[in-house]
This record gives structure tokens, C-alpha cells and sequence, in this order.
């Protein structure tokens, strides 16, 4: 429906009409609050609790940005675009939170480079910043955008590699934005990924998994 407007209307006009809803949407979060969904962190719980993830990096106070709903463990905050912009979060204090994660978000981020540098500065010494993006080959299975399944995705994403223009290497793309780190692991997670096929969404875990430690003072 999305595509169909935007093919529809005027560029002007279409801009008009989604800055209207975005302006809509965020006054109801506002006022209603989130309703809990279940989405990528959900997806990922069940692996996540035999590999004693949440044990190890989410305790103490933690901030989950653009958590949908769908927050990733109950000592966590929620953040959304209601609340700020991501990529800067302005009224977050530095070094304020044990952990930061983010899951399906950074795609979105205009610059995805300042999203790190301020998620990263969020952080307490010791602390965790834990990120899940959508792998390039098992979740968007193309190499241009804009993407078959969200047309705000900004960026695709491998673990090691840059394929410039639109493809970022995770591991490249941290030591760009942020020091003073210690990755305790970073790998693909596909448990119970299903392809269906080139032009068929995929089921299961299609994602790539950061953790990474910030060194202590």
C-alpha cells in the first residue's frame, strides 16, 4: 500500500501526507504508549536464553532504541521515534546505561555512523552495546535498494565486508564510528531461517549479532 501511494501521488504531496502520519502515529505513542508486539527480539529469545544472553548482558539499566514494542528484556527502556531522534538521542545522558541495544534499527539511520558514536557514548564503562541488523544475503537476498520489504531501509548490512554503495560491513563500519571496545562476539544467526525463495519474506532468525564490551576508565 506504502508503494502504491508513493507511486501515486506527486512527490510533494506525498511527503505532505507522510509527515502527517508520522505526526499522527507519534502523538498516539505519546499519549497511548506502545502495545507489546512480538518482533525480531522476540524471534531470537528462545536462543538467546540457552546461550545465557540475557544473564550475561542485560543487567542493570539498559535503553532498547526502536524497540517497536517488542523490548528486548524487562530491565530495559523503551526508545522509538516518539521519543527523539535515534540517531542523536538528546536527552540521554553519556555514559547512563549497563547496555544499549538496538535490533532492526540501524537500516534506518540516515547515518548509521553518528547512531553508533551517540548509542555508543550511552554506555557505561563496562557496559554493552548489542546490536541485531538484518543480514544482507538471508534477509533482503539482493544487493540494491530499495528493499523488497521496507522501503525506509537506508542501508543493508554483511558482517565483515563493505560492498559500497548501499551494502555496510558491520565490524568496518564500528571501527569507523566508535573506539575503546572489546568485541565479545560477532556472528550471523540464522536458527530456523526458512528462504522461500528470492521473492518470498524469509521465516526465522536472518539477522547479524554484535556484542561489544566498552573499556573501563
Amino acid at each position: 500500500m506504502k508503494l502504491f501511494i508513493k507511486k501515486a501521488l506527486p512527490g510533494p504531496f506525498y511527503q505532505i501526507l507522510k509527515r502527517v502520519y508520522y505526526l499522527f502515529v507519534k502523538m498516539k505513542y505519546l499519549i497511548l504508549g506502545r502495545v507489546p508486539v512480538e518482533a525480531e527480539s522476540s524471534k531470537a529469545k528462545p536462543r538467546r536464553l540457552r546461550e545465557g544472553f540475557f544473564d550475561k548482558y542485560c543487567q542493570g539499566r539498559g535503553l532498547d532504541i526502536g524497540f517497536g514494542g517488542d523490548i528486548v528484556h524487562s530491565s530495559a527502556t523503551g526508545w522509538d521515534f516518539e521519543h527523539g531522534d535515534a540517531q542523536i538521542l538528546t536527552s540521554i545522558p553519556n555514559s547512563s546505561f549497563n547496555y544499549v541495544y538496538s535490533s532492526h534499527t540501524l537500516e534506518h539511520m540516515i547515518n548509521p555512523s553518528l547512531a553508533l558514536h551517540n548509542w555508543w557514548r550511552a554506555v557505561k564503562p563496562g557496559g554493552y552495546l548489542i546490536l541485531y541488523v538484518p543480514e544482507r544475503n538471508l534477509y533482503e537476498k539482493k544487493t540494491q535498494l530499495p528493499s523488497k520489504w521496507n522501503l525506509d531501509h537506508k542501508h543493508f548490512f554483511l558482517l565483515e565486508n563493505d560492498e559500497p554503495p548501499v551494502t555496510l560491513g558491520v565490524i568496518p563500519l564500528l571501527a569507523r564510528a566508535i573506539n575503546g571496545y572489546e568485541i565479545i562476539y560477532a556472528k550471523v544467526c540464522d536458527e530456523g531461517y526458512v528462504s522461500g525463495g528470492p521473492d518470498c519474506h524469509s521465516n526465522g532468525e536472518y539477522s547479524i549479532e554484535v556484542v561489544l564490551r566498552k573499556n573501563s576508565l
